[in-house]
């Protein structure tokens, strides 16, 4: 963890592009409230599988950096696309004076086949290094407790560290509410060599119903005695919003005591849950 500690916090929101314009008036106004509240080092946006959001996305980076005036990181992942498309899609970033990517392997499109110049997203990071040498900082994905489609927990740390040797410049990671797996992590990351910041990804809880299907989905445990509280509140939503606040709160606050490089925010395109922690910490 001693790598992590040098490091100045950096704190960031992430947000899905919407498919309308009430959607994306909401996500205007809620990065304007967090510019305002949270002056993040910048906002993500995220890529659909198989780069199916890719027109949303690009109109949501474009337009929150004009609004806003922060820096934004759009997603961009490889699978299911060629070199010319990916470059083309720099291409338009990198005129827009757009110097961030989330860079990711990512996902076909359920039922869907089509060949791909790429399989990881190390080869996609040595493409866009090959091409545009430093013009972009590239953050890439980790995951604390392992990628759910990994062989095991080794395979998928060496994976980390072939994205990080291929040219990554800083890492977010996938949610947990286990802290002892991030730090874990991190300190098998400083034994392999690595000494880019990794900044644990926070997802706020307001919803039990829709945390266990995205963390089935994602592979993001969900502690025993924690999955039980929540399940006690049943249909108690503001029960389950206060208490997810006030223990991811404490969550936030340990990562960061303990050295953590920054938090991540998963705002789900809303503010509330986010500031409610926010405002919680001490920083």
């Amino acid at each position: 963890m001693k790598t992590q500690q040098k490091l100045k916090q950096q704190f960031s929101c992430e947000f899905f592009p919407p498919k309308t314009d009430k959607g994306m008036e909401n996500l205007f106004n809620t990065a304007d409230v967090f510019k305002k509240e949270i002056n993040p080092e910048f906002f993500s946006v995220t890529f659909g599988a198989g780069g199916s959001t890719r027109e949303n996305t690009f109109n949501a980076v474009t337009k929150i950096k004009e609004k806003t005036g922060c820096n934004v990181a759009p997603h961009l992942s490889c699978i299911g696309s060629s070199k010319q498309q990916l470059k083309d899609i720099l291409d338009d970033y990198r005129q827009q004076d757009i110097n961030r990517i989330v860079t990711l392997r990512g996902d076909m499109p359920s039922g869907t086949i089509s060949k791909s110049d790429f399989n990881y997203a190390n080869e996609l990071i040595t493409f866009i290094r090959d091409n545009y040498n430093d013009q972009f900082h590239l953050e890439v994905a980790a995951y604390p407790e392992t990628h759910p489609q990994a062989d095991n927990a080794n395979s998928d740390l060496k994976h980390f560290v072939n994205k990080v040797n291929a040219g990554a410049n800083s890492a977010i990671t996938q949610y947990f509410y286990n802290i002892d797996s991030y730090f874990y992590f991190i300190d098998n990351c400083e034994k392999a060599g690595l000494d880019i910041p990794i900044v644990p990804g926070i997802m706020p809880i307001t919803n039990f119903g829709n945390l266990t299907r995205f963390s089935d989905m994602c592979g993001a445990e969900i502690p025993r005695w924690l999955r039980r509280k929540l399940e006690s509140y049943a249909d108690d939503t503001d029960s389950i919003k206060s208490f997810g606040a006030e223990f991811v709160s404490q969550m936030c606050q340990k990562l960061l005591d303990m050295g953590a490089p920054g938090l991540h925010f998963y705002s789900m395109n809303q503010s509330e849950a986010t500031l409610r922690i926010w405002n919680s910490l001490k920083l």
